[in-house]
């Protein structure tokens, strides 16, 4: 066996031996679920955590706001659409995609489809309550009134299934 040969297959061995501990790590990092800092809310899809936030990460979202029918009062936050798109993306996500918003601490949730979060006529929304947390309000007719909100949100679920 000549130099070269030996050198080719040093070579060769070396790009394998890489090839095999990036492709071992694009797999563990894939596999890892997101390290949530303390407080956020985590979002689940298909009861797999994908990503959380805490309400000063919505800051970068645009605001919107309603008038809700029961008080007049104005609700202004952020749409619940970009809440989630921060960490799913569209693609999962079909009209018909059940997506849970629930308060442990209030024993409350609330379930949407997708189609209804995606419609901006529905305003489906957070708000920062008085204490400083979030709570889901809505124009839906099961959401539109101050006894139907989910106060206190702690966690979301997206469910494909």
């Amino acid at each position: 066996m000549s130099q070269r040969t030996r050198i080719l297959l040093v070579v060769g061995v070396l790009i394998v031996l890489v090839a095999a501990v990036l492709a071992v790590e694009a797999v563990r990092r894939a596999s890892a679920e997101p390290t949530l800092a303390p407080g956020s809310i985590p979002i689940y899809v298909d009861d797999r955590l994908v990503g959380g936030f805490v309400p000063d990460d919505l800051a970068t979202l645009e605001e919107v706001s309603f008038v809700d029918g029961e008080e007049g009062k104005t609700q202004q936050g952020w749409m619940l659409r970009d809440v989630l798109l921060l960490h799913v993306k569209e693609s999962r996500l079909e009209p018909e995609t059940r997506i849970v918003v629930t308060s442990s601490s209030r024993d409350k949730s609330a379930e949407l489809t997708w189609r209804e979060v995606d419609d901006p006529d529905n305003w489906v929304m957070f708000d920062l309550s008085g204490r400083g947390t979030l709570k889901l309000v809505s124009v839906l007719e099961r959401l539109d009134v101050r006894d139907e909100w989910v106060q206190d949100v702690d966690r979301i679920d997206v469910d494909n299934g």
